[in-house]
């Protein structure tokens, strides 16, 4: 997994690209993009949330913090650090 504690600033705003229904599980950062791969479905809201998660273990701040900003339904979505 791709360490990204650099973004751990109280008020930054993260944008990420989700891929659902990935084999593997992952967080990688390509040409300044973090790329998440999750295997959850894009049902419910399943997928988000397991994005959230990975994206808060690779900041390591607790995904509580992370509020979704834009993209609930969309595979680019923009997080805020509370």
């Amino acid at each position: 997994m791709t360490e990204l504690s650099h973004l751990a600033q109280p008020g930054a705003t993260i944008a990420i690209r989700v891929t659902p229904n990935a084999r593997r599980a992952g967080v990688e950062l390509i040409d300044g993009q973090i790329r998440i791969a999750v295997t959850e479905t894009p049902e419910a809201g399943k997928a988000t949330e397991a994005a959230r998660a990975a994206l808060a273990k690779a900041i390591g701040v607790a995904k509580t913090r992370l509020t979704l900003v834009r993209g609930a339904t969309a595979r680019d979505k923009l997080f805020r650090l509370d």
